[in-house]
């Protein structure tokens, strides 16, 4: 979808494009999934077009934004990830006070945690609309499971407090990972204390993986109508 076509398209695009100013030649770049990050991976596309970018190699995040970023013309390293990452740009679908965030609305977030974890700079970029006080107000959490014993999972996530739901296709087929796993899409309400909550999640057996990422943001690029904000994450 372009600018033109959405209204928060324009503001999307704002902070890719930002976000593509920390890309230097040589550098092996993390591309995020979505429709935020979509805007970074065309964008590296043209730098590298019209030469002010070189040397760069890509690691996609999904089957879709890896056909993409080869179609563009964006050289793209294996699925062994065969070096680690300068940085990732990458979307959020929710984004609380501390720049914790929630990801996985297009199913990716195993993947995207992989590149986010190997990458020296993670950065998160969105418009205005994805930021709350507490995460879980505006956006549930996916959480990945394996297919064996998956009404296990399903429990153990309602014991959480969550009402979860198994996400399916538009036409009403179950969801598939690139991986091969399913989704739950979890509503907890809002998230007092995220990092406890991913530790519970994390400890599980069956659950791949979920979509908090906490403590992991270094900067967060936020557009909307009083323009493009860059925000860092404190020392630790």
């Amino acid at each position: 979808m372009t600018a033109s076509e959405d209204p928060r398209a324009k503001y999307k695009q704002q902070a890719a494009e930002r976000a593509c100013e920390f890309v230097e030649s040589g550098m092996a770049v993390g591309l995020g999934t979505g429709s935020t990050a979509i805007f970074a991976t065309r964008r590296i596309a043209e730098l590298l077009r019209e030469g002010t970018l070189r040397d760069i190699t890509a690691f996609g995040t999904s089957t879709p934004i890896w056909q993409e970023a080869v179609k563009l013309g964006i050289p793209m390293m294996g699925e062994e990830m065969p070096r680690s990452l300068d940085l990732t740009i990458d979307g959020a679908d929710e984004v609380d006070s501390r720049m914790n965030v929630i990801k996985g609305g297009g199913g990716a977030l195993l993947r995207e945690k992989i590149a986010a974890q190997a990458s020296a700079r993670f950065i998160i970029i969105v418009d205005d609309t994805k930021l709350s006080p507490f995460l879980g107000i505006r956006h549930s959490l996916p959480v990945e499971v394996l297919a064996f014993g998956w009404e296990s999972q399903l429990r153990f996530l309602e014991s959480l407090g969550a009402s979860a739901d198994l996400r399916h296709n538009n036409d009403h087929s179950q969801f598939v990972t690139d991986s091969g796993n399913m989704i739950f899409d979890c509503s907890f309400g809002p998230i007092q204390d995220a990092q406890a909550l991913a530790a519970k999640l994390g400890a599980r057996a069956g659950i791949v993986e979920h979509g908090l990422f906490v403590g992991m943001t270094t900067d967060l690029i936020v557009a909307g109508k009083e323009g493009v904000r860059h925000l860092q994450a404190s020392p630790a």
